[in-house]
């Protein structure tokens, strides 16, 4: 299993296709301060020796968030992509997002990141959703997340976009779990920074 998974929400949307000019700032904000190589805030998210190792995506949302930061790393971004394809079979139809979800797990915990520190950025109910967590579809479910007790939520809130979830590994089960705000320093002070369930207010090319 992998020493550490970070798993965080895409950002703020316009509408299906791309971020919204919220969205766009905090992958630039996640580069600069959090996720990307030298970032400023780095410690929060990581001990001291380590770097990521692979950062994992699933929609175009996900994966316009995740890539300054892989970029930074000079690492891929391994996506597990669904799109907003209509009735086509790649479409980010639930269905769908479920047996993607269901791979990247599988592979996140095989051997190849044995030890190793893994980003995941991915749909939120596919992070965590009661009803889905029991169809075993879930990141909370498939990793272990249940294991962890009522510390960890068992939903990740529609209205947040600013958290990560850190979960710490021991080579055969999670052991730690941490819930960590992102909060921004110039030039990305302005990012909404809510509380966990309180609504942001975003600017008017964002949806709710």
């Amino acid at each position: 299993m992998p020493k550490k998974i970070i798993i965080l929400r895409h950002g703020e949307k316009h509408d299906a296709y791309q971020l919204c000019s919220t969205g766009v700032e905090r992958s630039l904000a996640l580069e600069a301060q959090y996720l990307g190589k030298n970032a400023t805030n780095a410690g929060e998210l990581f001990k001291h020796g380590e770097v990521p190792a692979a950062f994992f995506a699933i929609t175009l949302h996900t994966i316009e968030l995740a890539s300054p930061s892989a970029q930074s790393w000079n690492l891929p971004l391994i996506a597990y992509s669904a799109v907003p394809a209509g009735s086509s079979p790649w479409s980010d139809s639930d269905a769908v997002l479920d047996a993607r979800t269901v791979q990247a797990a599988a592979d996140v915990l095989s051997s190849a990141w044995d030890d190793k520190v893994v980003v995941m950025v991915w749909e939120h109910k596919h992070i965590a959703d009661k009803k889905l967590n029991k169809q075993k579809v879930t990141l909370y479910s498939l990793l272990g997340l249940d294991t962890l007790g009522s510390d960890v939520p068992d939903k990740w809130e529609g209205a947040n976009y600013d958290f990560f979830w850190v979960v710490d590994y021991d080579g055969k089960s999670p052991t730690k779990f941490r819930s960590v705000l992102q909060t921004y320093t110039a030039p990305y002070a302005d990012l909404p920074q809510n509380a966990w369930g309180v609504a942001a207010t975003l600017p008017s090319d964002c949806q709710s």
